[in-house]
């Protein structure tokens, strides 16, 4: 089966006129209808839209793919648009899309279709290839193009089988390595061909497993994983590890072999790899062995608080919501449940919010020991919230926040350290060890850890919080001047997330102080976004036309909280952009704090507005915040030729 057998003449739309994301997979899927692939289009969209909400299907150099499995799929097919300026599609590079081919495929079993599939993948690295689709004149030219590299690529592949020698020569270094996304269709195989292509043009033996759709392709045997010099696992999912023991290992993502294929063959081969040692329960790709401790931990406390954040968010604006409800003058000490429907919501919002810890400190658990750690850490989380001690089991110190990481991170390690002692145990005792051994164990010692710190990590926790309560106004101005520039400074990177955790921790304190921290972070984070979509507009000299034209969609991704929105613009000029949206930031985090700005929910945006306190005076200080920051483009990006 050719790749044209899946794409008709038909399924071909070039110079499409679609603006957007939205605009360009309803050109695809009114496509698919037309060809006849589809049962139910609007199903099918709603296919589409789930898999990009797990991230963009655009996989750089200009290209997206987006696919689905669906119900809603008649019968397999490709369809493919062209939109030579270019749309942004939220690419792992950052750079516009102009070439799409939306793949569809039946919810049954993997079938043939797939491999065809996958052909396509491969060929799409070939940025010459991909250049002359797009500037295609007729959907048979399309075709023909597909067809004839498609042929050359058969040919290449028939002369290397014809040319390959019994035994290879002992100076030349062989690789094994294993490529495998969650949806297994495209991110696999563009990883496995961009590692492919540069081992051949580096001289070097490589030989990938793809583990896709339809089952694991090119299955590596014992013997090539033996002779191998070292493996490179470039994954998304859990794979097997265990038949890598002992070998050289380089783990990493799909996205780092597609665009950095030479730095991992460079690394696999430069001698100085760590050897994985397989520990015999793990089989993750995401196994830690050979990351930094630094890294670990970043790791496994981010696990812990994407976890936690619906149930921040969604308990905050429930309480935020009680206080705008209530009636401040029926009882002053009462105020958030002084009027039925405000205690509803109250009670509500604060039984979400009490989730926070225990899932914080969950999930960190189980980041570290998988999902024996995650009722260990679930509970020292609890008991950080409540304060336990030895005098007061009740509870009487809670430590909060900091107590919940000590928590999380004890109860990981407790439980690895559980599964390395229990290993000795008889295999009869195998089927007890995640049910009875390990919580109860678990669960009794980390109520003693809990016991013994809360009272010191309660007291540190309490005199932080007197600390930022007893800061003058000066000294609140220079803190968000200082959270508004960190949510600036990588747009989600680990600068970001740590000014974001402090405001995490501050406002799990529930006082006007940690309310008008987490309103400077978020104020920190919008401006961004704001300022690169002014800039766009009132210096349009500063910037490329693609730039330009996607620009403005800023303001929305500003508004909603999305500072992510301003990285394709930081990562295309650095220097001059970085320091300009953190002087906003800056600005914005500095002008909140004096306002007296408060926000109970740690995310939404313009929707949560209304449960700001002092709304308006923020407003203030994220207009001037996002003009400060345009102007600051303004003066520091040069002029761009068009």
């Amino acid at each position: 089966m050719k790749i044209t057998d899946l794409l008709k003449r038909e399924g071909i739309l070039l110079n499409s006129p679609a603006k957007d994301r939205d605009s360009a997979i309803d050109a695809l899927i009114e496509l698919h209808s037309k060809v006849g692939n589809l049962n139910d289009a609007a199903k099918f969209k709603e296919a589409i839209l789930a898999r990009e909400e797990k991230g963009s299907t655009a996989i750089g150099m200009g290209i997206a793919v987006p696919h689905g499995k669906s119900a809603a799929v008649k019968t397999a097919g490709l369809t493919a648009i062209t939109i030579p300026a270019g749309i942004d599609y939220k690419s792992l590079d950052g750079n516009p899309s102009n070439l799409f081919f939306m793949i569809a495929a039946p919810d049954t079993a993997a079938d043939t279709h797939l491999e065809v599939l996958s052909k396509l993948m491969t060929l799409l690295m070939d940025q010459s290839f991909s250049k002359k689709l797009v500037e295609a004149k007729t959907a048979d030219e399309f075709l023909k193009i597909i067809d004839d590299k498609e042929a050359e690529k058969d040919k290449e592949a028939s002369a290397k089988a014809a040319a390959a020698a019994p035994a290879s020569k002992p100076s030349v270094k062989k690789l094994v390595g294993v490529t495998a996304c969650p949806t297994g269709i495209a991110h696999t195989f563009m990883a496995a061909e961009a590692l492919e292509l540069k081992a051949k043009e580096l001289g070097i033996n490589i030989k990938v497993e793809k583990d896709g759709s339809a089952g694991a392709k090119d299955v590596l045997t014992a013997k090539e994983i033996e002779e191998a010099d070292a493996v490179i696992v470039a994954c998304d999912k859990n794979i097997d590890m265990g038949r890598f023991n002992g070998k050289p290992v380089v783990i990493t993502s799909t996205k780092e072999a597609i665009h950095n294929p030479e730095g991992l063959i460079k690394k696999a081969t430069d001698g100085n790899v760590s050897i994985y040692h397989h520990s015999g329960k793990i089989t993750a790709a995401s196994d830690d062995s050979n990351e930094s401790v630094g890294r670990q931990a970043y790791k496994h406390l981010m696990n812990g608080v994407s976890h936690m954040l619906p149930f921040v968010i969604g308990g905050g604006i429930l309480i935020a919501i009680a206080f705008l409800l209530d009636d401040f003058s029926i009882d002053p000490s009462n105020f958030g449940s002084n009027t039925p429907v405000a205690a509803w919501f109250k009670s509500i919002g604060g039984t979400a919010f009490g989730f926070m810890l225990p899932i914080l400190a969950g999930f960190i658990a189980q980041s570290i020991a998988d999902r024996p750690g995650l009722a260990v850490g679930f509970v020292g989380g609890a008991l950080a919230s409540t304060g336990a001690t030895f005098v007061s089991p009740g509870g009487d110190v809670p430590s909060a926040f900091l107590g919940a990481l000590v928590a999380g991170f004890a109860a990981g390690y407790l439980v690895r350290f559980m599964e390395k002692i229990c290993e000795k145990l008889p295999q009869a005792l195998e089927g007890i060890k995640p049910v009875l051994i390990y919580p109860l164990c678990g669960i009794f010692i980390i109520g003693l850890v809990m016991c013994a710190i809360n009272p010191i990590v309660g007291a540190l926790n309490a005199w932080i919080t007197a600390l930022l309560e007893g800061m003058g106004t000066g000294s609140m101005i220079v803190l968000g001047i200082l959270l508004g520039a960190m949510m600036a400074t990588d747009m989600g990177g680990p600068l970001n997330k740590a000014a974001y955790a402090f405001g995490l921790a501050s406002l799990a304190n529930q006082n006007e102080t940690g309310h008008m921290i987490m309103a400077a972070i978020m104020v920190g984070g919008m401006v961004p976004p704001i300022a690169i979509a002014l800039a766009t507009i009132f210096f349009k000299n500063k910037f490329t036309p693609a730039e330009r034209k996607s620009g403005p969609v800023n303001f929305i991704m500003g508004l909603c909280f999305i500072t992510e929105g301003a990285i394709p613009f930081a990562a295309a000029d650095p220097i001059r952009v970085i320091p300009s949206l953190m002087v906003g930031s800056g600005i914005a985090g500095a002008l909140s704090m004096a306002f007296k700005c408060t926000l109970r929910a740690p995310h939404g945006g313009i929707f949560v507005f209304p449960v700001v306190g002092n709304v308006a005076m923020y407003l203030v200080a994220l207009l001037i915040g996002s003009v400060a920051g345009c102007f600051m483009l303004g003066l520091l990006k040069k002029n761009v030729e068009d």
